[in-house]
């Protein structure tokens, strides 16, 4: 899966979503760590539909929830959705563009938006 972190998002892979995937379902989250219930997941990991989680983002990272640690059938990942060479250089150029118009006394062309 993969969509923004919005109200509508935050928590929406929970108990009942997981409990409507065929059963053996893989869920591999790149979205962001916000969009899935924690406490949902871990025990449908332990006990209910879903054969294993790929997790590339978690909710309060860099901390995570101790209990994926400890489950032979989930995957995690250090948040590598952004490391290819093209994105990484793009992230880069970016920084310089900044660095560039703060030097130069002009408006900042890239912001962060929360």
């Amino acid at each position: 899966m993969h969509c923004p972190s919005t109200a509508e998002t935050r928590g929406m892979v929970n108990t009942t979503l997981l409990q409507k995937l065929p059963k053996g379902a893989i869920l591999i989250n790149t979205a962001r760590g916000d969009v899935v219930n924690d406490t949902d997941l871990i025990t449908a990991l332990k006990s209910g539909p879903l054969a294993a989680a790929g997790l590339d983002v978690f909710a309060g990272e860099p901390n995570i929830a101790p209990a994926y640690r400890n489950l032979p059938n989930t995957f995690l990942l250090p948040h590598l959705g952004s490391a290819t060479a093209e994105t990484r250089t793009a992230m880069g150029t970016r920084a310089l563009d900044n660095i560039d118009a703060c030097m130069a006394g002009d408006e900042v062309p890239f912001r962060v938006t929360a």
